[in-house]
């Protein structure tokens, strides 16, 4: 496979609601629903979808939602046999509050996720040091991302870290990961600048550069993105479109980019068809509900690039 992904797998439970609850307040809702998520899910329908190479590792729990998600996978053209079962914790759940702008607030329960440990990927060591790309995030064990960095470092195998949720990361894992790809919260936590616009980007860029990062791109969802590599600065626009649900949009953005990559793409032409694909998942609800096949994004950039 040119592209594995390894990372968390949730159903997620979704409401929308006229606005994102705040502390102690009830929100009477609107509809609810229950579809696949969780960040490495995402990425790697995304991918498979944009038509990768890939294979996709993950972990579930013995039930139903687990059981549902391995024929899920299998439909979508992932090897079940990648979805691993563990027996001591349940499927991941993530909680998400879809309000009337488009704007979402999401609670997750990981369960099984982080039971991901790297004794578990020892059996797929082939797999991986021969993969062009491994797409990894962070609702796995922090100990399993480092593994992975360890195990390809100095090999060819590439390793792009979105390091989302946001938390602390050592400058080791940095400095082996090929490019990283934050957010603006994420991209602050890992600089303390705060990120708002593409100035503040371009300081936390600097910034993450001098930290050791070989390549960056921070992600500023309606305000575009941002592309450093220590010799230059790229900002890219983003496609104008109307927004139901921003849901899954990063994911979409990371699965979609990593595959252009495996393709042959540069990083900025690459960013440009990740681009429009997260643009047209933020028009239609839900996570991997709204992520949008290669035909999709071709018309997209057709019509509106």
């Amino acid at each position: 496979m040119k592209l594995v992904v390894i990372g968390s797998s949730n159903m997620d439970l979704v409401i929308t609601v006229p606005h994102i609850p705040a502390i102690g307040e009830t929100v009477l809702g609107g509809k609810s629903n229950m579809v696949f998520g969780g960040k490495g899910a995402n990425q790697a329908i995304a991918a498979k979808r944009a038509g990768g190479d890939i294979a996709y590792i993950a972990k579930v729990g013995d039930d139903l939602f687990g059981n549902n998600m391995r024929v899920h996978f299998g439909r979508e053209g992932l090897p079940p046999d990648l979805i691993l079962v563990d027996s001591t914790e349940p499927t991941g759940v993530a909680q998400i509050f879809v309000s009337a702008a488009g704007e979402n607030s999401i609670a997750v329960a990981p369960g099984a996720n982080m039971n991901l440990l790297p004794e578990d990927l020892v059996e797929h060591k082939d797999l991986l040091l021969n993969a062009e790309i491994i797409l990894v995030q962070l609702e796995s064990p922090i100990e399993t991302i480092e593994y992975i960095a360890q195990l390809i470092e100095g090999k060819d195998t590439k390793l792009i870290l979105n390091p989302a949720p946001a938390q602390e990361l050592s400058s080791l894992l940095l400095q082996q990961a090929w490019l990283i790809t934050p957010n603006e919260s994420e991209a602050s936590l890992l600089t303390g600048i705060p990120v708002a616009d593409q100035e503040s980007a371009r300081l936390a860029a600097a910034n993450l550069i001098a930290q050791g990062v070989s390549q960056v791109i921070i992600t500023l969802g309606a305000d575009g993105c941002l592309y450093a590599d220590g010799t230059e600065y790229q900002t890219f626009q983003a496609n104008a479109v109307d927004t139901v649900d921003t849901t899954g949009a990063g994911d979409v953005f990371n699965g979609t980019l990593a595959v252009q990559i495996t393709k042959g793409f540069s990083i900025p032409e690459a960013i440009k068809i990740a681009s429009a694909a997260a643009a047209i998942s933020v028009t239609k609800p839900g996570a991997q509900t709204s992520i949008p096949t290669m035909a999709e994004i071709n018309e997209f950039i057709k019509a509106n690039c």
